[in-house]
């Protein structure tokens, strides 16, 4: 996380755990403690992950980098639960972000209050968040390619593609997906997958990325 005025490793809890997942740089026999605690009451406030803990010192919901929660990082975030294998908590994730996204019209903010969802039946808005804003619009395309679980290797001519919706959703139809100078179309309904429109020179595997060693 940091290093105080002594040179000493802060201890603390935050979001950026996630992000090993995310890049895969976390051991596999260590994963399990990180996602457990990411979706846990110190860290996820039921709308999203928090970039800090309720339980370290500094912690403060209203803040801009310490208690708040960012829709952009959570997309990192849910990527990583996803990526180990951790279905059900990456839809956690997902799953109150979009809740979130509804509360704010469907356009989620740069960032909003920590406070958790026990407390206040919607999130609370940060008094300078940007809306819109770059990063914040693109989370939910990459909630799409999480929950498709959708991994395009093309030096290796392989695209892996293995759903895992929202228990909510029904039918899911993503048309116009760029792919190699062609445009793709996504049909996933129920345990049914189709793709569409993929190129003759790449292969679809219909399995998730393994968790280390690459795009796979």
């Amino acid at each position: 996380m940091g290093l105080d005025r002594d040179k000493r490793p802060i201890d603390a809890m935050g979001s950026s755990a996630g992000h090993c997942l995310w890049t895969g740089i976390l051991d596999e026999d260590k994963a399990a403690v990180v996602a457990r605690r990411l979706v846990g009451p110190e860290l996820f406030s039921g709308w999203g992950v928090r970039t800090l803990a309720t339980s370290t010192v500094g912690y403060n919901p209203l803040s801009y980098q310490v208690g708040s929660v960012w829709p952009h990082d959570n997309a990192i975030v849910a990527s990583g639960l996803m990526r180990y294998g951790f279905v059900a908590e990456a839809q956690q994730v997902i799953g109150g972000m979009l809740d979130a996204a509804a509360s704010f019209g469907g356009r989620l903010p740069e960032l909003f209050a920590g406070f958790d969802r026990d407390e206040f039946d919607f999130p609370v808005s940060y008094p300078s968040s940007c809306s819109p804003q770059a990063w914040a619009a693109a989370t939910p395309l990459m909630f799409l390619r999480t929950l498709l679980r959708f991994e395009p290797w093309i030096p290796a001519g392989r695209v892996r593609l293995a759903p895992a919706l929202l228990p909510s959703m029904g039918r899911l139809r993503v048309e116009g997906v760029p792919l190699l100078g062609a445009r793709c179309t996504i049909d996933v309904d129920g345990e049914e997958t189709k793709v569409s429109g993929l190129p003759s020179e790449v292969d679809l595997v219909l399995e998730p990325r393994p968790a280390l060693g690459g795009p796979g």
